[in-house]
């Protein structure tokens, strides 16, 4: 029964959320709305029993969501996409088209002639998933998987120009730190 609990909870905050993407008139709180609507979809995919893939969900959206924001407050014309904007663009005909594809899922949804369970389910649930949906390349994704995160984290490390040790020195023992002042120069 707390599943469903926490089920229902997670779908009613992930919808509110996304709803309240395109209410916001900010990039940066659309932002972390969108974010918050994902992270409540990774849980219910946690809920679902698929841990795997909803940790994977979660990691992926959080940090999608953070370069987003990194890069609203770099490029965007406006301080962080605070600034009032509008997120919307053809309202009307953009109402009508979402209206449709709704119900035409909604139609699919019910009318659709759904399977009778057949066998029991896999003892390990993530790995039949990863099975299905990779086949026999599933070593290769988690090689790429694990390329990508270095790639991620080399970036990270040689855009910045300066450590812990530049700034209190190479015992980390300095009062305080040699950072650069105005106009580039240190202290």
């Amino acid at each position: 029964m707390p599943d469903v609990a926490v089920f229902w909870a997670l779908g009613a905050l992930a919808v509110v959320s996304g709803v309240m993407v395109f209410r916001f008139d900010s990039m940066a709180r659309a932002t972390y709305a969108l974010l918050l609507s994902l992270l409540c979809v990774g849980g219910l995919v946690i809920v679902l029993g698929l841990d795997y893939l909803g940790v994977v969900v979660v990691l992926m959206m959080t940090i999608e969501m953070a370069i987003m924001a990194v890069f609203m407050v770099m490029y965007m014309m406006n301080p962080a996409g605070l600034m009032p904007m509008s997120m919307l663009h053809n309202k009307k005909g953009a109402a009508v088209l979402c209206t449709l594809v709704f119900l035409l899922l909604a139609a699919g949804i019910v009318l659709a002639p759904w399977p009778k369970r057949s066998g029991r389910p896999a003892d390990d649930p993530t790995k039949a998933l990863g099975t299905a949906l990779m086949g026999p390349h599933i070593l290769t994704m988690m090689t790429l998987g694990f390329a990508l995160f270095a790639t991620i984290v080399a970036t990270v490390v040689l855009a910045t120009r300066r450590g812990r040790y530049d700034r209190f020195g190479d015992d980390l023992r300095a009062r305080t730190a040699d950072d650069p002042v105005r106009g580039g120069v240190g202290r």
